[in-house]
């Protein structure tokens, strides 16, 4: 980890329990300034309680939060430095959207001059010059948030922290203010922790990932590296859509040659892997989980390749979003997606021609579900 005077942030075995339930486990984490670090994971994984505590709203059980480089565990939210914008929005419903935008600065003693400054600057930031007079309500749901983040973006703090703050928009709005979110960091060279359930939100936003579950941190890295080299089954599920599929099969080694056998029809497919990076030795007869990313299940117009199958599965759902097609495939008892042309002509019964491209595939421990 970080030494405290290099990061923005650093967290050094943090925990929490509410009661006799652990929410958060012995949590370590850094992060430098300008970064943008989302934790994504499913409802109750702990991403949200971790937000609180770097915030302020809730008391860890053990550990220590730095913030530029000062101990600020028990400190109250108002002196870390921090701005917070939340799902909610949380406006003042009877103040003017200008008044919502500075009333933080007012209460902090900021003179006339300093407020009219900090308005003008993140109003026209945010395009939300022409709303100043009007009060939330007459406000839609984006402008709305976009006034939550104004509020936020005046106190120029040493870190911000979103909590789901497009939850409640529809997804249309959602996309709109995902890419208003990455402009402003962009811009400011702002130091973000941001907490979605949604794993797309995460990786179009981050410059790091963090995945939670269980209320610890499973893997951190940059999304690519995360969405390419899952340490274990639940991240591979996790992030993605559609999901990777997993496919069961052992470990066969024969000489110098390596390869992953599965089950299918009734006889033993040799899926070649001496082209995969094992971490580690693996023994002959090791039980295998094959991880396999939808878009390198795909078919006849796609150029083939030495780390490639070709098949004849059976198309048992078809569903299209315009400018492909994902498709889900009978593959012995169980089925896997693939992600294919809008131009395939697709009929549900009828043996479709796959290719299931092998030079990205991850391979698990069946028994502990760690990469292999």
């Amino acid at each position: 980890m970080a030494e405290p005077d290099q990061s923005v942030l650093a967290i050094e075995k943090l925990s929490k329990s509410f009661q006799n339930t652990a929410v958060l486990t012995n949590i370590d984490l850094a992060i430098a300034e300008g970064s943008f670090l989302v934790l994504v994971g499913p409802s109750g994984c702990g991403k949200s309680t971790l937000l609180n505590c770097i915030a302020g709203l809730e008391e860890p059980s053990s550990g220590r939060i730095l913030i530029g480089g000062r101990d600020m565990t028990g400190v109250p939210p108002k002196d870390r430095d921090i701005a917070m914008v939340f799902q909610s929005y949380a406006l003042y419903p009877r103040m003017s959207v200008a008044k919502n935008i500075t009333f933080g600065m007012q209460v902090r003693g900021a003179t006339r001059a300093e407020q009219k400054s900090a308005l003008e600057r993140v109003s026209g930031m945010l395009k939300i010059d022409h709303l100043l007079e009007r009060r939330p309500a007459q406000l839609s749901g984006g402008q709305r948030q976009r006034v939550a983040m104004g509020r936020a973006l005046v106190r120029e703090p040493r870190l911000f922290l979103f909590d789901e703050p497009l939850s409640n928009l529809d997804a249309k709005l959602r996309v709109e203010m995902r890419a208003e979110i990455k402009r402003l960091h962009q811009r400011l060279g702002a130091s973000i922790v941001y907490v979605t359930h949604d794993q797309t939100e995460a990786m179009s936003l981050a410059t790091e990932v963090a995945v939670m579950e269980g209320g610890i941190i499973v893997q951190r890295g940059p999304p690519q590296e995360v969405y390419d080299y899952p340490v274990n089954t639940f991240v591979a599920g996790f992030i993605g859509s559609p999901a990777m599929n997993f496919i069961e099969g052992h470990i066969r080694k024969d000489g110098g040659a390596v390869r992953i056998e599965i089950p299918f029809d009734g006889k033993t497919m040799a899926v070649p892997a001496e082209h995969y990076p094992f971490v580690g030795s693996t023994e002959d007869g090791t039980k295998v989980i094959l991880g396999i990313r939808p878009e390198y299940v795909t078919g006849r117009d796609r150029a083939s390749g030495d780390e490639e199958v070709s098949l004849e599965l059976v198309p048992t759902l078809v569903e299209t979003n315009g400018f492909d097609q994902h498709v889900n495939l009978a593959f012995g008892p169980a089925e896997i997606s693939g992600r294919f042309s809008p131009r395939e002509q697709i009929e549900i019964g009828t043996p479709l021609p796959t290719r299931i491209d092998l030079s990205q595939m991850s391979v698990f421990d069946r028994k502990t579900g760690m990469r292999l």
